[in-house]
């Protein structure tokens, strides 16, 4: 499905109002939502403007029933520039009323394989799964202009399929090292949506979507064909050659 908005702005403000009635409905049930989050610039908007939001819903979120977890990460301590969950931290856990305790990070400052393998177990503790495979309630991607998503890049394809849960990688290009999310739990995910905009994904975009040969060996090409059912909020740059 496809939601294409004018703006950034409006694409953000509009996925808050519907991730916040979703939060509201789901928690107040009491049972447990697992939500993992990307990184980037636009879910950066997207968590500031939920921040926001919260304060002003006539329905009180119930953060003690909402957990969050990391789609992936890069290996520096939690305080650097570059730390996913710095930068969610900053925009949105540390303006909401959320108990720390339901905060999963993953730790990057750690050795990368050593942690892969604690927060595999972590989220095997905490999300339940089938056959082996936790099953999130909301995952949000994005995906690069090589076609990655999450920090599965073309040259590890084999994540997609990987018996792990996590897995430690290194960016293909600078050789740095990160820990992700592999293809299985993302696929298995109740609900996934990709926040993609600017117009330099506008290629990447119709091709993955389109399922154009030359997306073959995309990730988030794989990752959206397993789905009948996978979300794509875009900007109209973004959206330019659908």
């Amino acid at each position: 499905m496809i939601h294409c908005f004018k703006t950034t702005n409006i694409l953000v403000d509009k996925l808050s109002i519907c991730f916040l009635d979703y939060i509201v409905s789901g928690g107040s049930s009491g049972r447990q939502l697992n939500i993992a989050l990307s990184g980037g610039n636009t879910p950066r908007a997207f968590f500031d403007k939920i921040a926001l939001k919260q304060r002003k819903t006539d329905k009180p979120v119930q953060w003690k029933n909402i957990h969050f977890f990391l789609v992936d990460e890069r290996c520096v301590p939690p305080d650097h520039t570059d730390s996913n969950y710095g930068m969610i931290h900053g925009a949105l856990f540390g303006k909401i009323d959320l108990p720390a305790r339901n905060i999963h990070r993953i730790r990057g400052e750690d050795d990368p394989e050593r942690e892969a393998y604690r927060y595999e177990q972590e989220i095997h503790a905490q999300v339940p799964g089938k056959k082996g495979i936790p099953i999130f309630d909301w995952i949000f991607l994005g995906t690069g202009e090589d076609g990655h998503t999450a920090s599965i890049f073309p040259d590890r394809t084999d994540l997609l399929a990987s018996a792990n849960i996590v897995e430690a990688v290194k960016h293909p290009v600078t050789g740095k090292p990160r820990i992700t999310l592999t293809g299985k739990p993302i696929i298995q995910a109740k609900k996934i949506t990709f926040l993609v905009t600017g117009e330099s994904k506008s290629l990447i975009v119709r091709q993955i979507i389109n399922q154009e040969p030359d997306a073959a060996h995309y990730p988030a090409a794989y990752i959206n064909a397993q789905r009948h059912d996978t979300e794509w909020y875009l900007d109209t740059a973004a959206a330019k050659y659908l």
